[in-house]
């Protein structure tokens, strides 16, 4: 099993943090995310794993503890893969991968996946569309959710369709230069605590 040390570890998290913070939260891109991070119920996880199958062995480790753990302690994982951050259309193979494992693991209906990548691109569109970035991460990530929290997200009355075409919209308007901008950290600005 591939180990990091604790320091890039927590460098890590923090970027993935602060990209949860400023962009996810910040630029309202999920507008149920809030409650969630205000809360502390973010599990954030390094695997620095490569290949397929240790990386399988990681989300099968996570996708049963986010099934067993209380969702007033732990409510949705961050599983970061930062030794996946080649070419985003592997990484999409993976995924597709990793989402059989829900069903091999009886946990399809009960939990769900959605995937971050530094270079994703939505199909079709153009690489520099700044639309991209409502998926796009400090890292390769996948996010483990909770059924239940997106069903209580579709009661709401925000239909999927309707937050990514305000994201995309919003996230052109801007543009990359301001997206980079609410990425930049002070320089000497240690990372913060991070909860995992």
């Amino acid at each position: 099993m591939t180990l990091l040390d604790p320091q890039s570890t927590d460098l890590i998290i923090h970027r993935t943090r602060l990209w949860v913070e400023r962009v996810v939260v910040g630029l309202q891109l999920c507008p149920f995310a809030k409650p969630v991070l205000n809360k502390g119920l973010i599990r954030y996880v390094v695997c620095a794993e490569r290949e397929q199958g240790l990386v399988t062995q990681c989300l099968d480790s996570e996708l049963g503890l986010l099934r067993d753990s209380d969702p007033t302690v732990i409510e949705t994982t961050l599983l970061i893969l930062p030794g996946l951050d080649g070419d985003f259309l592997d990484f999409h193979f993976l995924v597709e991968s990793c989402r059989k494992r829900l069903k091999a693991l009886g946990v399809r209906g009960v939990l769900q996946l959605a995937d971050f990548h530094p270079q994703y691109e939505f199909a079709g569109s153009d690489p520099n569309d700044a639309a991209n970035a409502t998926n796009r991460s400090p890292y390769p990530t996948l996010h483990l959710l909770r059924e239940d929290s997106i069903e209580r997200a579709r009661n709401s009355g925000l239909s999927a369709e309707s937050i990514v075409g305000r994201n995309q919209r919003m996230l052109r308007d801007m543009g990359w230069d301001e997206l980079h901008s609410i990425l930049q950290l002070p320089a000497g600005v240690p990372p913060s605590n991070v909860k995992n």
